[in-house]
């Protein structure tokens, strides 16, 4: 449990930014920080932004008691294949499960030219071993261990670092999954091993073999670079634990993450979600869509009544990665994301980006290519300077980029090839808002947008427009809501296990379980050090109808409520139930917390009128105006700004058009409004 001094710091690395945001708990009073990110190294860049953010509040790095941090270290290697060299250990039989896998390709791939991307561990690295356990889990086969040794020995000669271990129904009985996890680590001093049982103890073999898999792959570099976050916090005498984002929302100590690394796979964005519902609970606003726009990526999630859903049915890349997560949608667009004028001559933006390095044209670093950022200053979206004036924008660079990439070989003035760049990010956006929205039955225009990001509250608008939304709510500081939104994060950890077919209609069978997930959990709080009172615990059951091929989560009140909550939350979602349908419960889950203290909310004071500092020159689909300029900062609560204007701060710059107004809300954030 992190310690009562007052200090915490949050730091997110991106793909184009490190965001760090310092917190006095007791009062409230925040300082933020954006340094570039070191893609050849992030802890360069975390020490960095950490050093910078202690510089910029005068403070002492050994008052901090509490360091979270949200990275994208396994997100990265999984999406880039760039794990460790890995081997599957699995039960004799079973040695194509992962190339046979599912019968299901991409929703937005062609039927007809898809080709089923390369397993992440090919047949040559996947080692039989003699054993089998029934699905009622019974013993029909011994374990043979001289397998296990010859097993072991085909992994040294095949030169793997990583071995994931998944034998058949093993979720049902884990004695053979232990005993050979403990065999190769005292044939294989060194390696990583990872057991099926210690990642994702659930039903279908492809799956929990993936999840595995991907766990062993980013085990060995998720560990060093932790190990050295450590190290360089050392270095600046911060002696407070390091807590890191999983993907389900919460964070948890190093040493949990080290065990399961896979469940960073969404750490970065889904700190934006937390940030951004303690933004929107805090302007009295239940239901939000909110959208995540960086360098790279833009993430979407929904929230309705204020909770955050969970999903196991998400992926990473090509992968399911059935670990308890945000319910989110990822897409390749963001303000480094590059234009380009594809072979038939149609416009194309992402999602390739230029990242850190080089960077978009207009950053001075030696990019060359359209990116969404060039297209926004093409069109004087953005001020001539950004980080507060650290960093001065080459206007000329940003428009011969939009010019010799998209205007000249599409014919187009300059202005207008920007608006289509702008249009085209927006529409791939809209599309992903949609299907959060739209295809899960929701309609878009009950909820309030929150753009966040550094390059989300330029596309707030007109995103909203698009999607007939009236309300959009900037956060205080959206640059840094990742970061931000860490201190908000409480400790957060779910135990799962599936249920017998012949178990799932008997009482006694049920409790037995969950309890067995409650010893789980109160293990969880001991090692996490989480005090009692902080603790707490929430029993769901994934159910189905017999036949259907997905659960459902529903919250447990007892075998007696389950059929009529599982038809209850059918409905929610699809528009409908099976009254004659047989209700099954597949899996159990129970979702463990420790609350932590969150930090003390400041409110704005009453301001005395909004006054810009100067006019700014922006091209809009009607023609040139000349758009207000404001510092954020110099507005109160009450303060109102009518279209077109900009808002400049050091994280993230507001693009307010014609039609629109902002007011200035006493918890710090903009409320823009459509007349």
């Amino acid at each position: 449990m992190p310690s009562t001094d007052p200090l915490s710091v949050a730091v997110d690395i991106g793909g184009t930014f490190t965001d760090v945001t310092l917190q006095d708990a007791a009062t409230g009073r925040a300082w933020t920080a954006k340094t570039p990110s070191t893609p050849h190294d992030p802890s360069e860049a975390f020490q960095n932004g950490v050093r910078l953010a202690l510089q910029t509040a005068s403070e002492n790095a050994a008052r901090i008691g509490r360091v979270l941090h949200g990275t994208t270290i396994a997100t990265n290697l999984i999406l880039e294949g760039k794990g460790a060299r890995t081997a599957l250990i699995t039960t004799a039989g079973f040695r194509h499960v992962l190339e046979i896998g599912r019968q299901d390709i991409p929703r937005r791939a062609n039927l007809h030219a898809w080709i089923k991307p390369r397993r992440p561990v090919p047949p040559s690295r996947v080692f039989e071993i003699t054993e089998r356990i029934a699905a009622d889990g019974s013993v029909l086969l011994p374990l043979d261990e001289g397998s296990v040794h010859r097993a072991a020995e085909a992994c040294r000669e095949a030169g793997v670092t990583a071995i994931a271990i998944c034998l058949l129904h093993a979720f049902t009985t884990a004695t053979h999954e232990r005993r050979v996890a403990e065999m190769l680590r005292a044939a294989l001093p060194g390696i990583a091993i990872t057991a099926s049982v210690d990642v994702l103890p659930v039903v279908r073999e492809y799956e929990r073999s993936l999840a595995a898999i991907l766990n062993a792959q980013v085990m060995p570099a998720v560990s060093t670079y932790v190990e050295r976050l450590e190290r360089r916090l050392a270095e600046d005498g911060i002696a407070a634990p390091l807590l890191l984002m999983k993907s389900n929302g919460g964070v948890a100590g190093a040493s949990s993450i080290r065990r399961a690394p896979a469940v960073t796979a969404l750490s970065g964005p889904a700190a934006g979600v937390v940030g951004a519902r303690a933004v929107a609970a805090a302007a009295g606003i239940p239901n939000i869509l909110t959208v995540d726009i960086g360098g790279t990526s833009a993430d979407i999630c929904l929230m309705k009544d204020g909770a955050i859903a969970l999903t196991q049915r998400g992926s990473v890349g090509d992968w399911p990665l059935p670990l308890p997560m945000l319910d989110m949608v990822t897409i390749g667009a963001g303000g480094g994301s590059i234009a380009r004028v594809t072979r038939d001559g149609a416009l194309a933006v992402g999602p390739e980006s230029a990242g850190a390095q080089p960077g978009p044209a207009c950053y001075g670093r030696g990019g060359t290519l359209a990116t969404v950022t060039d297209a926004h200053v093409v069109l004087g979206h953005l001020p001539p300077s950004l980080l507060g004036g650290r960093m001065t924008l080459d206007v000329a660079a940003a428009e011969d980029a939009v010019r010799q990439g998209v205007a000249e070989p599409l014919g187009l003035p300059l202005h207008e090839a920007a608006r289509g760049i702008l249009a085209v990010v927006d529409s791939n956006m809209v599309g992903a808002l949609r299907v959060v929205s739209v295809e899960r039955g929701h309609d878009p225009r009950d909820f309030t947008l929150v753009p966040f990001g550094g390059a989300g509250p330029l596309h707030g608008c007109a995103l909203a427009t698009m999607l007939g939304i009236r309300q959009v709510l900037v956060p205080p500081s959206p640059g840094v809501l990742c970061a931000q939104g860490l201190l908000f994060a409480d400790m957060r950890a779910e135990f799962s296990r599936s249920v017998l077919p012949g178990q799932a209609e008997e009482a006694a069978a049920i409790d037995t379980a969950f309890a067995a997930l409650a010893s789980d959990a109160d293990a969880w709080f001991e090692e996490e050090a989480i005090p009692h009172a902080a603790r707490a615990t929430a029993p769901v059951a994934l159910m189905r109808y017999a036949g259907q091929g997905a659960e459902l989560p529903v919250p447990w009140r007892g075998l007696s409520h389950a059929a009529a909550d599982f038809a209850a939350a059918h409905r929610a979602l699809y528009g409908f139930d099976l009254p004659e349908g047989r209700a099954e419960i597949v899996t159990l889950r129970l979702e463990a917390v420790g609350t932590l203290p969150p930090p003390a909310a400041q409110s704005l004071p009453p301001g005395t009128g909004a006054t810009p500092i100067g006019t700014h020159l922006v091209h809009l689909p009607a023609g040139t105006a000349d758009a207000a300029l404001y510092d954020r900062a110099s507005l109160g609560a009450g303060d109102r700004i009518a279209g077109p204007a900009i808002l400049t701060q050091l994280d993230a710059t507001t693009l307010l058009p014609p039609g629109w107004t902002a007011e200035a809300l006493p918890s710090g954030a903009l409320l823009l409004r459509r007349d």
